[in-house]
């Protein structure tokens, strides 16, 4: 339903190393980095199989904080996300864990990434 969604962050640097970081255990990697030019801001698309559908851009933070939540494969994924965002920086909004609340397979993470969106990764397979 949705293509891509993007991002404004208030440190395009630190931004791209937080989710470079925290979203290689999900499987997605940086695959395309926009230079600025022309009055077109740097921009950064991260994804898979060469498919960009989350974007930081570096046109400043956006407001208010955003909530997005990346799909794991497994619960060690979910569990690699959190550690990997917070030592990239991010803080701490929810430890690896049921939230069966949710449903009763829905193991996930939060973190605040630098600009204070609330991160999440979510798996929502048994065991």
């Amino acid at each position: 339903m949705i293509d891509h969604i993007g991002l404004g962050v208030g440190d395009y640097d630190k931004a791209k190393e937080f989710y470079s970081a925290a979203l290689a255990p999900l499987g997605l990697s940086l695959l395309t980095e926009v230079v600025q030019q022309d009055g077109i801001n740097k921009a950064a698309g991260f994804g898979r199989d060469d498919e960009q559908a989350f974007w930081i851009g570096s046109e400043g933070k956006t407001t208010p904080p955003m909530h997005f939540a990346f799909i794991a494969e497994s619960r060690a994924g979910v569990d690699g996300f959190y550690h990997a965002a917070m030592a990239s920086g991010g803080r701490d909004n929810g430890a690896p864990g049921l939230r069966e609340q949710y449903h009763p397979n829905y193991y996930a993470a939060f973190v605040f990434d630098p600009d204070g969106h609330n991160i999440e990764a979510v798996c929502h397979k048994p065991e």
